[in-house]
Parts: C-alpha cells; sequence; structure tokens
C-alpha cells in the first residue's frame, strides 16, 4: 500500500491556517507534478484559487461539511477521486485531534505539523478553552504568531508554548510581513547546582542536546537519569552507553542516542536492560568528540529501572 504523506494544519478560526496552505501552494519548491489534495476542515475568510497555482490542476480542494464528515470513508473517497499523492489538511480547531487520529488511513503518514495563532487572542483562547490549546500545543512541531505588533509582548505566547511542549518551534510573524524566530532561553528543567541533578525521563533529549553543545556546564557535576543500557564488545573494558531511543523531526528519524559511560561494573549490565544511573560528567578531549571536549559519565551508582511510559523522546 503506498504511503500517502499528510501535511496537518492547526489552529483556530482566523489564525492564519489557510493563507500559509495557500503559500505553500504557491511557492515553486511546493510546485511540483505530485497530484495535492488539499481538505479544509473550517470555512474561513481567505478561500483556495486553484488557478492561481502554477500545477493548479493538479491541486484537488475540498471543503468539508461538518464533523460529520470527519470520517475514514470521506478521507479515502477525496483521495480515491482526486488520485492525489500527498494530502494537506487545514483541521478545526475546536475538534480534538484524536478524533482524526481514529479515522486517519493507515497509509497516512503524519509529515509535518504546524499550528498558526492570532497574537492578539491567543493568550484568551488559552485562558478559555485551555484543554484544546493544549491539544494542538502538544502535536505541532512549531507554532506561527501572526499579525504581531513591532512592540509585542512575547513572554505570554512563549510561556504558554513552553508551558505544554520545549521542543516546539516558535515563530512570530510580524504586520509589516517580516518573520522572527524565538529567541528566549528557557531555564534548564533540572538544576545543576544540587549535589545530584535529577532529570525527569521526558528531559533526557534536552540534556543529551545541551551537554554535547556545552559540556563546560556540566564538568564536576553529578546528574540522575534512566537509561536503556547498550554494551557492545567493541567499548572500551569497563564502559557502556546509556542513553534513550530519541526522535529528531519525525517517526522516520529515531535513532538511539547516549552518553559514553565508565564504570567498572559494567559487564555486570543487561544489554538492553533499563537503569537509574548516577554519574559524575567530566568535559573530557576524545576521539568520540573528534579531538574536542565532550561529557564523560563516570558512574558513582546504578539501579535496575523499570521503563518509563514513553520510551521514545524528542531531541530538542
Amino acid at each position: 500500500m503506498t504511503e500517502i504523506p499528510v501535511y496537518l494544519f492547526l489552529g483556530f478560526l482566523d489564525g492564519g491556517k489557510t493563507k500559509f496552505i495557500h503559500e505553500t501552494l504557491a511557492d515553486q519548491r511546493f510546485q511540483t507534478n505530485e497530484r495535492t489534495l488539499c481538505i479544509l476542515f473550517e470555512d474561513g475568510e481567505e478561500e483556495l484559487d486553484t488557478s492561481q497555482y502554477k500545477n493548479g490542476n493538479r491541486v484537488t480542494v475540498v471543503i468539508a461539511e461538518g464533523k460529520e464528515s470527519l470520517t475514514r470513508k470521506f478521507l479515502e473517497d477525496c483521495l480515491k477521486s482526486s488520485r492525489a499523492e500527498r494530502v494537506m489538511i487545514e483541521y478545526n480547531g475546536m475538534w480534538l485531534l484524536q478524533d482524526l487520529a481514529a479515522v486517519l488511513p493507515r497509509n497516512w503518514q503524519i509529515y509535518q505539523i504546524m499550528m498558526f495563532a492570532d497574537a492578539d487572542s491567543f493568550v484568551s483562547y488559552n485562558n478559555n478553552m485551555r484543554q484544546l490549546v493544549y491539544d494542538k500545543l502538544n502535536a505541532a512541531e512549531v507554532v506561527f504568531f501572526n499579525r504581531c505588533d513591532s512592540d509585542i509582548d512575547k513572554m505570554p505566547l512563549h510561556s504558554i508554548v513552553r508551558g505544554v511542549s520545549r521542543r516546539t518551534a516558535i515563530v512570530y510573524e510580524y504586520k509589516d510581513g517580516t518573520v522572527e524566530n524565538d529567541t528566549i532561553e528557557d531555564p534548564l528543567p533540572y538544576d545543576l547546582s544540587l549535589p545530584i541533578a535529577k532529570v525527569e525521563d521526558e528531559d533526557f533529549g534536552l540534556l543529551y542536546l545541551d551537554a554535547m553543545e556545552k559540556p563546560e556546564n556540566y564538568d564536576g557535576k553529578t546528574i540522575q537519569f534512566k537509561a536503556l543500557v547498550a554494551r557492545n564488545p567493541k567499548l572500551p573494558k569497563g564502559s557502556f552507553v546509556g542513553g534513550r531511543f530519541v526522535m529528531a523531526c519525525c517517526a522516520e528519524d529515531i535513532r538511539y542516542t547516549g552518553f559514553m559511560c565508565r564504570w567498572n561494573k559494567a559487564d555486570s549490565l543487561k544489554n538492553k536492560g533499563w537503569y537509574l544511573v548516577t554519574a559524575q560528567v567530566k568535559a573530557e578531549r576524545d576521539r568520540l568528540f573528534n579531538g574536542e571536549k565532550g561529557p564523560i559519565l563516570y558512574v558513582e551508582d546504578v539501579k535496575p529501572s523499570v521503563k518509563p511510559e514513553e520510551e521514545t523522546v524528542y531531541l530538542t
């Protein structure tokens, strides 16, 4: 069965979803010979005029009539009639994503999820419809705040997003058309000033990235985290890798990533076993880091543990 890539656009009415879809379809980089199906589950002010696109005759726009259209049969019928090779879905902001997931055809694979919001009304939406906002932010890879004033206070918007997800990228689009990425730095979710910095399961990806980018900040610090242990005869004696399966951007990009750990009892550990590792970090030059300094963990304690609720974490 042929895999159908799906691009999902989230947000509330007048958040800028249709405008972005229009700009994407008009973009020369997106104008290939692939047949494209656009399903709009929300009837906003913007309209898609396929005559404006170079390959407009290969774009099919379907405006769904209410939530009763949210069925697997409807989606499959739309694909069949359009003979599309890729799908763009503008999802209704008042519906939960689980409703879409329940009817998505098996061979439809989500490639990208973007959220769009009006900068002026987003805080109000969050105050009054927190569950719906959380539902969208928790899934989005990036959120675009549209119609920003030049003197916008970004912190309330930033805080709402980061309260849900640390991996979601944030972009501000100003009324003059200029675009700016969010550069507000967030404090680490674990405290390196403590005798032992305890890292929660979902924060391993952030720990790994931060320690690799700034090993000097971790030099001499003791950390504790849950790890899936990897042992290999090719590793130096008294060593193992403590890590997790991480997702950088999409399901196709899941890979095992971890820290080199030194411990004289490494041979006693079960390969692919889950352990709670307590170790002191040393920033050392090693061939692992091409001669540059990187984090090497000197283990102080290892305890058997149970696998976390989510075995895969985001590399952000």
